[in-house]
Order: structure tokens, then sequence, then C-alpha cells
């Protein structure tokens, strides 16, 4: 009998990376897929990117709704509270018997939560990892401890999800899975794109995403701002911006973000959500990504084009030495930009997240895995050395 594999989503930066995997457990005669799409995926405020997902060709199996209209800390905890009474009739009715989730968000430690309530094994994608400015750092242990297999993205978060107590026979280092779109996926030719996005390409771009900083001292908008004067310096460059996630602070960038686009309409183009193919060959054709987000720092690389990582969201990631780290001030964003045009040796794009190949691994862990209730806690070796 195939195994039932159900997978969450709930956002449009996560889908994206899930999608290969989505892909290979649809094909695979011993799984069967069961799609869970939540949060930002159906919320017209974020581009209603449920649609680009059937667009895709996945059946959505359960729409759990849990997004409050709210810009607040108060409003998240309260979009996970309603996520989780629509999450325990979704896995209910879908029994599976694995749930897949992904990183760090609000939305996932809700699915987490449940799932483990529930008694529904869950396998836990880029545990390990340190963000130290953003609450999403704590989200994403929380997750690993509510998880009983773990497929990290680099070897030194293997071995700190071994740390947290998860035994090593559970924990498998299989690169970041997003890569897998970078051998897997065909991109679009720069008339393609521009064809796409309905909108001129003319000069050399930068694809800039910024989000809001959940935890350390760095408020959104002041920030926000100082980006955009940062790109006011580069006038000879067009900008593709992105909306920023449903964290509290991140609807105050989105009119920012428009009026800027608004002000400069053959410059700057606005768009809710690009998707995973537009996205990827966007940044294919930039002359350099800016922002905060993790893709800069995890796919980004294997495109061979620089990052600009702005302020601590990212604090802590393993990174390529083609991304440039800055605070999030306005000359120090110019300054990071300066250096990220100049010509770089292809070492600097060497990425330690892998060669694209994680989802057939996940897979293979999937269909061997026989899940035991208990969950031994893994205490690590301290007896001193000889």
């Amino acid at each position: 009998m195939a195994k039932t594999i159900a997978v969450f989503t709930g956002t449009r930066a996560e889908y994206g990376l899930l999608y290969w995997l989505m892909k290979d457990i649809e094909a695979d005669p011993d799984l069967t897929l069961k799609l869970i799409v939540s949060g930002t995926h159906l919320s017209p405020e974020f581009g209603l990117t449920y649609q680009q997902i059937e667009q895709d060709g996945f059946k959505i199996d359960e729409r759990v709704e849990m997004l409050l209209s709210s810009d607040s800390s108060v409003g998240v905890v309260k979009s996970m509270g309603v996520a989780l009474l629509g999450l325990a009739d979704a896995l209910s009715r879908l029994q599976p018997d694995v749930l897949v989730i992904l990183g760090d968000r609000f939305e996932a430690l809700a699915a987490a939560q449940a799932a483990m309530l529930l008694r529904i094994p869950v396998a836990h994608l880029h545990g390990g990892e340190i963000t130290e400015g953003a609450y999403d750092d704590a989200i994403r242990h929380a997750i690993t401890k509510l998880s009983y297999l773990h497929f990290t993205a680099a070897e030194p978060y293997r071995q700190r999800v071994i740390q947290l107590g998860e035994a090593p026979e559970r924990v498998f280092n299989v690169g970041a899975v997003g890569l897998d779109h970078i051998v897997k996926t065909p991109l679009y030719s720069m008339s393609e794109l521009q064809a796409s996005l309905g909108f001129e390409l003319s000069s050399p771009f930068f694809v800039v995403t910024y989000h809001p900083v959940t935890l350390a001292d760095e408020p959104a908008e002041e920030s926000f701002m100082a980006l955009l004067a940062a790109l006011d310096r580069f006038p000879e460059h067009q900008v593709i911006l992105t909306y920023p996630n449903a964290d509290d602070g991140g609807r105050a960038i989105i009119p920012l973000l428009e009026q800027y686009a608004a002000a400069y309409p053959k410059r700057v183009l606005a768009i809710p959500s690009l998707g995973y193919k537009r996205y990827l060959s966007a940044v294919k054709h930039s002359a350099a990504v800016i922002g905060n987000s993790s893709s800069g720092i995890i796919e980004v690389p294997s495109l061979g084009v620089p990052t600009i990582n702005i302020g601590q969201r990212q604090q802590g990631r393993l990174a390529a030495q083609s991304v440039f780290h800055c605070d999030a001030k306005s000359e120090a964003i110019t300054q990071a930009v300066n250096c990220a045009l100049c010509p770089m040796d292809k070492q600097a794009f060497i990425n330690p997240y892998g060669a694209g190949d994680a989802s057939s691994q996940i897979v293979a862990q999937l269909k061997a895995l026989t899940h035991q209730a208990i969950k031994h806690f893994y205490d690590l070796d301290r007896s001193p050395s000889p």
C-alpha cells in the first residue's frame, strides 16, 4: 500500500522550495501526495498564490484559512490559533503517514503542533540553521523537537539538530531542496522574462526583497526607507521589488514599496509574488539580489549572482563569499552594492548548501520510514578525552 505524504505550505517562498519534492513524491508509485495550503497563499493582499500552485498542476487537498488582516504580533498569535483549528480538521480528514514541513515560519509551527498531537510523524526540512534577528530562529528549533525525521541543508546544521537531542539515524544532510530548481527547472530567457512580467528591462537591474525583522532592533519602515535611499544612488539600474511576508510589520512596507514604484514607473516594478520560475529567472539575469531573504544566501550563489544581505534577519547562516553583509543603513547598503558589482572569482560563488539533488534523497528516506511512537532523546557523549 502506498504511503500518504502530506505536504504543508503557507508562503510563496516555501512552496517554491518544495516544488520538486512535491513533483517527485507525486511521481513515485509507492507514495501518494496530499497538499495542505494555508497562510498567504489564500490572501488577496499577498497575491492569492494558491493559483500558481494549481497552475503548476497540483491538486490542493485542504485549504486552511488562518491569516488575520493584522500587522501586529498579537495578530500573528491569533492567526496561529485559527490555523490550529483548521489544521486539526484537515489532518484528521487526510490521515497522512507523514507530514512534510519546511523551515521556520509561524504557519509551519502551527502545522507541526497539530501533527504532533495527532501522532502524525513530521519530516522537517532546513532544521539546525541560525537566524538570530528573527523569531523564526526559535520557531525552527521548536519544529525540530516536534519532528521525527530531519533533512538538513548542510553538515553543521545536521550536527546542530543532533545536538538538540535528535538521534543521528533520523537526521540526514541532503543539501538545500531549493537548489533542485537550479538543476531541473528550465529558466526564462531575458525576452521571455520581460514578456512574463509585462515590463521592459532595458538596463541592468536588481531583484529586491525586504522582510520585517521580528526580533532584532531593526524597525521595518525605517530600514526599508534606507534601502530605497540606497537604490536611488543607482539610477542606471532598474529594480524589481517583491512584497514582504506576513510577519508583523510587513504590511507597513507594502505602501512604501508601491509609492516608490509609482514614482519611477519605467525603472521600478513592484509585484506581490514572482513565483519560483520567474524569481529564479529574474535572479539569473540580474546584476545583484538585495534584501534579507534566505533565498539570497541559499539559492542565489548557485546562479552566479552576488547578494547584498541587509541587517540582522539572517545573521548566523552559512554563506558563500558572494554574499555581502551590511547594516540596514543607507550608506552601508550603498557600499555593499558597490562591492557586489565588482568582478568576482568563480570561487566566490561556491555554495555551501549542496548540489541540487536533495529531493531524491528525501523521497528515498520517506519511503524507508518506519515510525516509532516514542522518540528517545539522544545525548551527546560528554566523556572526557583520553
